[in-house]
């Protein structure tokens, strides 16, 4: 069990929670949920001893091991891929170190072997016989091969490193589990594979996430970053959503008798109280959404952007045409011979274990790099608005925001630019505020409200999600799913590609497979498709 006592965060005079008291206990997993700078990383933080609050304690059960998914990428680069796993169990690496030592002096004492003797049975009853095998079992189900085992940390490519970090946190069955966004750079089969293991996981985990389907999945409880506190709900990210969203509607309406607000929430818990039945903690789960009352659910203070998409024009049957299409950087293939028809209204999700294959496809359709060999030709109808993974270069004037998104719109009109700022939470100065001062959350939203006054029939997005809070990412999610144009796009998100996506292409640089009329959940599921995946990711 692990719990926060009265702990309070300030920073000079802004103070991201006050007070708050929560107990988190063992069998249950916790989605901490909050807007961008709400403290939802810091509180892990604190409650991995990292950082001290302002004011509280923080308890941890007598004996219980805290496991942490560290962020620095370098920390471990002249250790192996393996030995970085097993250090994540600090003792056990300890006892490890400290055996070795013994049995390499040269001056071997009846001293030296009584300790060695009490190292040893430390080493067994941490389980230390199994560690490398449970080490690399970890490795394996993250997409980390046997051959990479041996190698040092520096030797690894930034994504690889994050799956090895990943693996340390989740080694040696850790009482407390705390995991700062990790599904991060993790495919699809590698992120389903970690909603697995933590569904089934018993002791206690806290996550931090961005990726609703993940939160859905694992959570059976929300603690929720809101006005300064930190309240905690029973149910998962989509319960949470939906019964702040009726807090705000049962507040909105004054006049709607008590009774009737009651019997509203009684048949809300009711529908999800049904669907608890598929959490290892259904029943207790059930009895905590029942004993729920109207003052328990309150309304949420964040703002969701409203992004609409639409295209001054419609396009043609024939939208682009891929022939033999390949692409080599730095002497690694990133893809060969890639032959696709894009069809009008067609919204496909590439997909891959290599990132940077997908980045360098949409680079190319958007003509800012070329291919080795092939063609690619747009429809004369079409029109493209491209969305970057990285967009350094499009802020790179000093310009207020609202001349910054002038550049892009055929109507110059100040408050035809001023509507589609206020959809992205731009509104009054803020809009007049210098684009080089800005985060990296508000310049995609930039980039969205960009994109927005294009109003082009063919869309390219290359990993939108990132930097995006829960609700804008949701915001974004609903405009592209009625969006009457065709999608082009890349994301680890797996609700968002769910529900946008209606064709998969997965490409590797053995080749590609072209899932038509297919959703994600449907391509993952079908065995054919597995096995030609798994034989294409094999050569």
């Amino acid at each position: 069990m692990i719990a926060a006592r009265g702990i309070s965060l300030q920073y000079g005079k802004r103070v991201l929670f006050d007070n708050a008291n929560i107990i988190f206990s063992p069998g249950n997993c916790y989605g901490v949920i909050g807007a961008n700078g709400s403290g939802k990383s810091t509180f892990l933080k604190i409650l991995s001893g990292e950082i001290e609050s302002t004011a509280g304690t923080i308890e941890i059960t007598q004996g219980e091991r805290v496991s942490i998914l560290k962020q620095d990428q370098f920390a471990y680069d002249e250790f192996s891929v393996l030995t970085t796993v097993i250090m994540g169990h600090k003792r056990l690496y300890e006892v490890m170190q400290e055996k070795d030592a013994i049995y390499l002096k040269p001056d071997f004492s009846d001293k030296d072997g009584i300790k060695a003797a009490e190292l040893e049975s430390e080493f067994a009853n941490l389980n230390g016989w199994n560690a490398e095998v449970e080490a690399a079992e970890l490795l394996r189900d993250l997409s980390i091969n046997d051959s990479l085992h041996p190698l040092k940390m520096k030797q690894l490519e930034a994504g690889q490193k994050v799956r090895v970090l990943l693996a340390q946190a989740l080694f040696g069955n850790p009482d407390i589990l705390l995991l700062d966004e990790p599904t991060n750079q993790l495919d699809m089969e590698t992120g389903m594979w970690l909603e697995d293991f933590l569904y089934n996981f018993k002791n206690t985990a806290i996550v931090v996430s961005h990726d609703r389907h993940f939160l859905d999945q694992v959570c059976t409880h929300i603690a929720d970053i809101d006005y300064g506190k930190i309240r905690l709900y029973p149910g998962n990210y989509t319960f949470w959503t939906e019964s702040s969203q009726l807090a705000l509607r049962q507040r909105s309406e004054q006049n709607k008798k008590v009774e009737i607000k009651r019997k509203e929430l009684e048949e809300f818990i009711a529908r999800f109280s049904a669907n608890a039945s598929k959490s290892r903690q259904a029943t207790s789960r059930k009895k905590l959404l029942e004993k729920l009352t109207i003052e328990d659910i309150q309304p949420s203070s964040r703002k969701y952007p409203y992004m609409g998409f639409k295209a001054e024009r419609e396009a043609g049957n024939n939208v682009l045409d891929i022939e033999t299409l390949s692409k080599t950087i730095d002497g690694d293939v990133m893809f060969r011979k890639l032959d696709l028809r894009v069809n009008k209204g067609d919204k496909i999700a590439f997909m891959g274990r290599n990132d940077l294959a997908k980045t360098a496809l949409f680079q190319i359709l958007a003509s800012e790099l070329k291919p080795d060999t092939g063609t690619f030709k747009w429809g004369a109808s079409t029109t493209q608005a491209y969305y970057p993974k990285d967009n350094s270069t499009y802020f790179d004037k000093d310009l207020s925001i609202i001349d910054w998104l002038r550049q892009f719109s055929a109507e110059t009109d100040e408050n035809y630019i001023r509507g589609f700022l206020g959809r992205m939470l731009f509104s009054g100065d803020e809009a007049s505020k210098s684009v080089k001062v800005l985060s990296g959350g508000e310049k995609v939203r930039c980039m969205f409200a960009r994109m927005m006054v294009m109003s082009a029939n063919v869309l390219i997005f290359d990993e939108p999600t990132n930097h995006l809070d829960l609700e804008a990412i949701t915001a974004l999610n609903n405009g592209l799913m009625t969006f009457s144009g065709t999608i082009l796009f890349s994301s680890h998100d797996h609700q968002f590609v769910q529900t946008i996506a209606n064709r998969i292409v997965e490409i590797t640089p053995n080749g590609y497979i072209d899932s038509q009329n297919t959703n994600l959940d449907e391509y993952l599921k079908n065995e054919e498709l597995k096995k030609r995946r798994a034989d294409l990711y094999q050569n």
